[in-house]
């Protein structure tokens, strides 16, 4: 204890003396020493913002509902900064840094942070919802970084308010395509090596993942555009080519990332000032760029550039669909592609090509399968052998967690098969109550039993004769019904209760399980021999949070739930975020159930993450800002959520219970708006009861 107040005391000191010393700078009594940058901004402080040093100033922090506006403009470079935010954290979280991504005026709309340090966190300004403009704040990493348009590091004392001293903050500004700045990128610690040196790996780390998101972001706003990607090193223009360039068909620029338009504003000095041509940039032909991915066995080209001489090599970034779009030109085929969300007709394409590229002997259409994946590399491995297995006559055991999707694979596999003209019977084998599981499967003959149908039924095993059964959740199978299971897949033939005679199947057995059948066998409730027979192939599908499609599943489940319903509901990048971090316990399941509750409870034309299910932005609400018992007088919290959400579900429960779910007349008692009520509905989970029915509940 002695020594926190030691350590405290020391700081008091050392604020004490920081003070003092802007004061005198401010009555011009000392000149001020250090880099220019950090003079400028501290005359500014001064001379401009009027701030007053003997005051340190508290974290300014936004409402909840401030900093959902605030996120909304940069939604888009939120959803394409993800990635680098996360990469770049996991590289400075071990030396004890957080990470902030703020908008162009300051706020912070992302940051990552150790969970043990958020009280600290809070009362530093280092969190969500912190505003970091340099008028307010004073000297900083990111109001400087705004004010002056680029990267430097602000490192304790030249900080300008006195709170922040012992912060050493990097920042690096973010533009748009059209080169105006749209965020800052910065990492931040709360202590560190007195001497500026300590700090010289930040500049350039932060630099460089600020340029990688700010081209992510240039490739994704121009997606269905051609780009030129160039640099001035062969071998890095695929991995990291440092120039972008944006043309249309004609070959006019339309934007370009900061090394662009550097060349732009070379061809801008030799020639009055008119709309560019990216052959006025290059010594080349229009037709001569557009050939580039077929041009060269490594699809790359040396240029000359016209200002200067100088060599580049450049590679073509071909617009969304186009090298689909060239080759149904050459084989006469006439599919479409839409602007957002792939129609099927364009999955069929992109599958067709992932097929040919990786798979020569697959066959060329398996549309059913082609659908069920992106680019999840254990999923392109699974279907591939898929393809292969399905015109086979082996029989074919799916693993997988519950929910990943085992019956759709099933019914693709049979649609994808030789037998796609017959029946496909499905059996939940956990499904069926145990004493009537084999007159279900093998049927019974009129009078076989008393209280069954006079008429007799046709068992679902004969039903699938000439097509696939398939059976789910085969480790629930009674260990009695498996023998009779196995003299079926032996001799092809089945005996209904109460025939003297067996009937002939000739069908194909897929099954399915969440189950170990090998402990099973090992604990002698699963026949190993059935285990074999089952066996011919095994298909094992990944837990969905493994999967690295799965922006593509969500997108295709929400068009297909969309088309069902005759609406149209884009996913905003908040939400996309959300439902891309969520754990999915329930695996394709529940996210379809997620994306069903958000189209059906969703306030506006566009789903937000707040539209989502408590369970799937749960990380995303712990991340914002709130308001603590311990918060200190040195920070504004402005946001109020509950800490009790328990105790606040069941009050709001019960106050829209008793005013028959009349969200206005609740909204006005507890004196809040309408949207904001339906938020807290939806954090707790409350949904009305006429929309309960729409889900199906």
């Amino acid at each position: 204890m002695e020594l926190g107040l030691t350590k405290a005391g020391r700081f008091e000191q050392a604020q004490r003396q920081h003070i003092a010393a802007v004061a005198r700078l401010g009555e011009g009594r000392e000149a001020l020493a250090g880099r220019e940058i950090i003079q400028r901004s501290w005359r500014r402080c001064v001379d401009d913002y009027r701030l007053d040093p003997s005051r340190p100033r508290p974290v300014r922090v936004l409402t909840h509902e401030a900093l959902v506006d605030s996120r909304e403009p940069v939604d888009e470079l939120l959803y394409v900064a993800r990635a680098g935010v996360d990469q770049l954290f996991a590289q400075v979280a071990p030396m004890g840094y957080v990470l902030l991504l703020t908008d162009r005026h300051g706020v912070t709309v992302d940051f990552r942070g150790q969970p043990a340090q958020d009280a600290v966190l809070r009362r530093a300004g280092l969190y969500l919802g912190a505003d970091w403009d340099e008028r307010h704040a004073g000297t900083c990493a990111v109001g400087t970084c705004i004010h002056e348009s680029r990267a430097l590091t602000c490192h304790q004392r030249e900080h300008f308010d006195a709170t922040h001293i012992a912060l050493t903050c990097t920042a690096a500004p973010i533009h748009d395509p059209e080169g105006r700045p749209i965020a800052v990128l910065d990492i931040s610690a709360l202590q560190s090596p007195r001497g500026l040196e300590s700090q010289s790996f930040a500049l350039p780390l932060v630099t460089l993942y600020a340029r990688m998101i700010e081209d992510a972001y240039f490739l994704h706003r121009y997606r269905d555009t051609t780009i030129l990607r160039f640099d001035t090193t062969r071998a890095f223009v695929h991995f990291n080519g440092r120039g972008l360039l944006a043309f249309d068909s004609q070959g006019r620029v339309l934007a370009a990332n900061g090394e662009g338009r550097a060349l732009i504003d070379a061809h801008a000095r030799r020639t009055p000032p008119a709309p560019t041509w990216v052959t006025q940039l290059f010594e080349a032909e229009l037709d001569d760029l557009l050939a580039l991915p077929r041009c060269e066995p490594d699809q790359l080209r040396a240029l000359r550039l016209r200002a200067s001489g100088d060599i580049r090599f450049a590679a073509l970034v071909e617009p969304r669909g186009g090298r689909a779009r060239q080759r149904d030109a050459a084989t006469g085929n006439t599919k479409e592609m839409a602007s957002g969300v792939a129609t099927d007709n364009a999955t069929d394409i992109a599958s067709d090509a992932v097929t040919a590229s990786h798979d020569p002997v697959a066959p060329t259409s398996t549309p059913a399968l082609d659908r069920l994946a992106g680019d999840d590399p254990a999923m392109q491995r699974l279907l591939s052998l898929a393809r292969r297995l399905c015109r086979q006559p082996l029989n074919v055991l799916i693993r997988g967690e519950t929910g990943t999707g085992k019956e759709l694979l099933a019914r693709a596999l049979h649609a994808s098969g030789d037998r796609a003209g017959g029946p496909f019977i499905a059996v939940n084998c956990a499904a069926i109550p145990e004493s009537l599981i084999e007159s279900e499967l093998f049927g019974y003959l009129p009078g076989a039993f008393t209280g069954g149908n006079p008429k007799g039924m046709r068992g679902l095993i004969p039903q699938a004769d000439g097509g696939t059964l398939f059976l789910d959740e085969i480790g629930d199978m009674p260990l009695a019904l498996q023998s009779r299971l196995l003299r079926v897949l032996a001799e092809q033939e089945v005996m209904p209760l109460g025939a003297e005679r067996p009937v002939k199947v000739a069908l194909r057995v897929v099954t399915a399980t969440h189950r170990d059948l090998a402990a099973l066998i090992a604990e002698g409730r699963f026949r190993e021999d059935l285990y074999y027979r089952l066996n011919g192939a095994e298909l094992v599908l990944p837990p969905l949070r493994e999967r690295a499609d799965r922006r593509y599943l969500i997108q295709r489940l929400l068009a297909a739930l969309a088309a069902e319903q005759g609406v149209s509901a884009p996913l905003r990048g908040d939400a996309m975020n959300a439902l891309l971090d969520a754990p999915w316990p329930g695996n394709v399941r529940q996210l379809k159930s997620a994306l069903a509750f958000a189209l059906a409870t969703r306030e506006g034309e566009a789903i937000t993450v707040h539209d989502l299910p408590a369970g799937c932005r749960a990380d995303r609400v712990a991340a914002s800002p709130r308001s603590a018992t311990s918060a200190t007088p040195t920070t504004t919290q402005l946001r109020h959520d509950s800490d009790d959400a328990p105790a606040e579900a069941e009050s709001l429960a019960r106050a829209l219970a008793q005013a028959g779910w009349n969200v206005s007349q609740v909204a006005r008692q507890l004196g809040v708006s309408r949207p904001t009520l339906y938020r807290r509905m939806r954090r707790h989970g409350l949904i009305p009861p006429n929309r309960r029915e729409v889900l199906g509940d």
